[in-house]
């Protein structure tokens, strides 16, 4: 235990408790409702049961930062099991921080503990604050961009979280010029009836489309008709708005 400067007591730097700490610190109730009904932990809702303290997202990132480099990942496990979903989330940005200072074999253990816990990675936020980060830089760097047997495993799953982070870990290959994978998974979840994955898809095609215009319009050109109107939406946002004129209106 050290003393701050306060002459208050709290856990070791580094430790799990002193991370819990601090977001207990900025915890703000009527903020904490708010996230509440907006990542929709009502019954029935994407986030049910999730639990929020109210704190934003920039101190969590400012304190995953401090502690990054003491933290253990046993310590980011802990924090990955609790039912308070800041504390999740900045166990996330831990690792992110740690994967891109680590060695080859730090970032496989990190991916490792991932993929085992990626059950805990459970609202959109997480995902896209970890899967473009740490799962698909991963996978680039072993030179699987075209293909990623790990991405079809998650994308065939029945959990929404997991498919949404198949198709979230493509970012990192559509930034490096290699959209091979964002392809394929977009044509293998086309008609997805999540709409969580819905827009992670159409994002990623917006993405594509902002660097290669020509190959999404290849792509969209024999689909775009059986796709959900969501992910269509995202993928042309981009576009001239006389070509997503035509997009919407089935004259392409």
């Amino acid at each position: 235990m050290t003393d701050d400067s306060r002459g208050r007591t709290r856990p070791d730097v580094g430790s799990a408790a002193a991370i819990r700490t601090e977001l207990a610190e900025l915890a703000d109730p009527e903020r904490a409702a708010g996230m509440a009904r907006y990542f929709q932990a009502r019954p029935g809702g994407y986030g049910e049961g999730d639990r929020f303290l109210g704190v934003a997202v920039p101190p969590q990132r400012r304190i995953a930062r401090r502690y990054a480099a003491g933290t253990t990942l046993a310590d980011v496990e802990e924090l990955l099991e609790s039912p308070w979903h800041e504390e999740r989330l900045t166990a996330l940005f831990v690792l992110v921080h740690r994967f891109e200072r680590a060695d080859d074999g730090e970032r496989d253990r990190i991916v490792e503990l991932y993929l085992a816990r990626r059950d805990r990675v459970d609202n959109w936020d997480l995902v896209d604050a970890s899967a473009p980060y740490l799962l698909g830089p991963w996978l680039l760097a072993r030179n699987r961009a075209e293909d990623w047997p790990l991405l079809d495993e998650l994308a065939g799953s029945t959990s929404v979280w997991d498919r949404r982070i198949a198709v979230m870990a493509t970012f990192a290959g559509v930034r490096a010029g290699r959209p091979e994978a964002t392809l394929r998974l977009a044509d293998r979840l086309l008609t997805d009836p999540a709409d969580l994955v819905q827009k992670a898809v159409g994002w990623m095609l917006r993405e594509v489309a902002n660097r290669d215009r020509a190959r999404v319009e290849a792509f969209l050109g024999p689909r775009y008709r059986r796709m959900p109107r969501t992910m269509l939406r995202y993928a042309i946002e981009r576009l001239p708005a006389d070509r997503r004129r035509d997009y919407l209106a089935g004259r392409v």
